[in-house]
């Protein structure tokens, strides 16, 4: 319910600040400026010794992102047992969300490591803000859909099945996709109806919000925060909810089975990791939008391209299950060949 109230305030915020601006625009004179077509973007660091070293060392990790989050989606959809399991089911969607994570700007960075020049066209910019809340914004409520699941599993065993059927589950894999698009529409109606005329130079190896709209050529720090205050809440909001979910599992294990924590920590212990690493830079990053630390460079590239990393290496490693099925599709490949 918080999510879509959530989502109903992306909405609300559009309709408020197309409203300001359409008011706003009819006082400028358009012919006084020419817009903007291309953004320039500053990348990770300016040292030529250090770029090459990247190009090659983020060369490695997207393609270990790509072939590890694509084994898992493999794994499920190639095992019967797995892919009707509901767990499994939710972590090959988000294996497949983590791979589009990881390329809606990886690739370009990678490519600009070798470019004196970092540029990207006006559309490249709004694309690359577009799915990154769009896969963003679903891979939050994904989480939350994983943390019920986990939830159902400990707290309810006896209705697991009927609960988290696959009709459920995949309502479950619909919302969250839906929700990250109308959150990323909200986001990028807002941002493209912003006049940009002058200062095109963003302090980032991609684009994105808070960057992009302090470009335009009007005061925006009211209206940026009524609108970058959605990602925030969106990030907030889950984060709390799966908190919440994972401490009522835990209560609840702790008062039917004295020894049942630790099965139940060592459950969702990987749960916990992913959504920590996952929120912990997005919630920084969008309640203090407007912050000026070169930490936010790392933290980008940590959610961006490590948490992509981390996942299919965190469920994989602590999951013998899953570990078991990797070896029995690399020993039918095998076979087959």
């Amino acid at each position: 319910m918080c999510l879509v109230g959530i989502s109903l305030s992306s909405f609300l915020c559009v309709f408020i600040i197309d409203s300001k601006l359409s008011l706003r625009s009819e006082t400028m004179d358009l012919q006084n400026y020419s817009l903007v077509s291309e953004f320039v973007l500053h990348g990770l660091c300016s040292s030529r010794q250090l770029q090459y070293f990247f190009f090659i060392f983020f060369s490695g990790l997207y393609v270990a992102i790509v072939l590890g989050n694509l084994l898992i989606v493999a794994t499920v959809i190639s095992n019967s047992r797995l892919y009707s399991s509901p767990m499994y089911f939710l972590l090959g969607n988000l294996s497949f969300l983590d791979m589009w994570l990881a390329s809606f700007a990886t690739p370009k960075m990678i490519r600009d490591f070798l470019s004196d020049q970092k540029l990207i066209s006006f559309g490249g910019c709004m694309a690359q803000i577009f799915f990154l809340h769009f896969i963003g914004g679903a891979e939050m409520v994904l989480l939350v859909s994983m943390a019920y699941d986990r939830y159902v599993a400990i707290c309810k065993p006896l209705h697991y099945m009927t609960m988290m059927s696959r009709s459920t589950c995949m309502g479950l894999v619909l919302v969250s996709w839906s929700i990250g698009f109308v959150h990323s529409i909200s986001q990028i109606a807002f941002t493209v109806n912003l006049p940009y005329c002058g200062p095109n130079e963003v302090d980032s190896f991609f684009c994105d919000l808070p960057l992009v709209i302090k470009l335009a050529c009007m005061d925006t720090y009211v209206l940026g925060i009524l609108m970058i205050s959605d990602s925030g809440l969106l990030s907030m909001s889950c984060f709390l909810l799966l908190m919440i979910s994972y401490a009522v599992i835990l209560i609840t294990v702790r008062q039917r089975s004295a020894g049942g924590v630790s099965k139940a920590l060592s459950t969702c212990s990987s749960h916990i990791m992913v959504v920590t690493l996952f929120f912990g830079p997005c919630i920084f990053i969008y309640l203090w939008p407007f912050s000026r630390f070169s930490v936010d460079k790392l933290l980008s590239v940590f959610y961006t391209i490590f948490t992509p990393l981390l996942n299919p290496l965190i469920y994989t490693l602590r999951n013998e299950e899953m570990k078991a099925a990797m070896k029995k599709l690399r020993n039918q490949h095998l076979t087959f060949h």
